[in-house]
């Protein structure tokens, strides 16, 4: 999804993690992978949206997302940040002296609540197209919820809405590399005194509706994105072990037409 002329993202450095070998380690270089991937994708889907006129965003499960204040906003932007009141507690605090780029809006409420009533009570407007972004969420999420989430989606996007989103298909192999990332990540949550196996709080692809074909199937336009040629695109050739990996990867945008609403 190329970035449309005058919307373009703020570039920021991209995340790295030192190794000692001067080599990235397999998991290390799985992360930045996907780390990269994501990010460049739903930078360019912002940009895109923007360019087409969309002025309301909500971010899902928000977390540490910095995009109201890394990107490049168009005038009278609103960004909605939905995540737990703690989490954005945390995050209202590291970055109070830190302006958004855009009108940020943080509602705290969690997902398994009545947020789209948060929403509307915090301004959102059900008449104006929205960008949504589920960004990592889903795995988090049984099948019947996700479609819960997706139906809640639909029924507040006004037609020229989309929605870009991303998740793991199918059951990966388990593997040397995939050991080692497991172990690394607990290492640092516990360094960071967390005892939690975020495995565990993943739900299985199997069982769940394919995002791409709920919205198809509800008349909206779905694009997807082939990570390996994103990831080419920016510059960052794969070797084919990653490539097979890369391929389990969902990256999708749907935009709403007139019909469906």
């Amino acid at each position: 999804m190329p970035i449309p002329q005058g919307a373009r993202a703020r570039q920021t450095p991209a995340t790295t993690v030192p190794v000692r070998t001067g080599q990235a380690k397999p998991a290390t270089a799985r992360w930045r992978r996907c780390s990269s991937l994501a990010r460049s994708y739903f930078d360019e889907y912002f940009a895109a949206a923007s360019a087409a006129g969309i002025r309301q965003v909500v971010i899902l499960a928000s977390g540490l997302d910095a995009r109201a204040y890394r990107l490049e906003w168009p005038s009278g932007t609103v960004v909605f940040e939905i995540d737990q009141p703690k989490v954005l507690e945390f995050k209202n605090s590291v970055l109070a002296d830190v302006r958004p780029a855009a009108d940020r809006r943080a509602i705290g409420v969690d997902l398994r609540q009545d947020w789209p009533k948060e929403l509307w009570d915090n301004g959102f407007d059900p008449t104006a197209p929205t960008a949504w972004l589920a960004e990592g969420l889903l795995r988090y999420l049984p099948g019947e919820a996700q479609d819960r989430l997706f139906g809640d989606i639909a029924a507040l996007s006004a037609p020229g809405s989309r929605i870009a989103l991303n998740i793991g298909r199918g059951r990966r192999e388990d593997s040397p590399a995939l050991r080692t990332a497991r172990e690394r990540r607990k290492r640092l949550l516990a360094e960071a005194g967390i005892t939690l196996n975020l495995e565990e709080l993943w739900y299985p692809w199997e069982g769940r509706t394919d995002p791409r074909e709920w919205f198809t199937a509800r008349g909206w336009a779905v694009t997807t994105g082939d990570p390996v040629t994103l990831l080419i695109d920016h510059g960052r050739a794969q070797p084919e072990a990653a490539r097979a990996e890369l391929d389990h990867h969902i990256l999708m945008t749907a935009t709403r037409g007139d019909e469906n609403r």
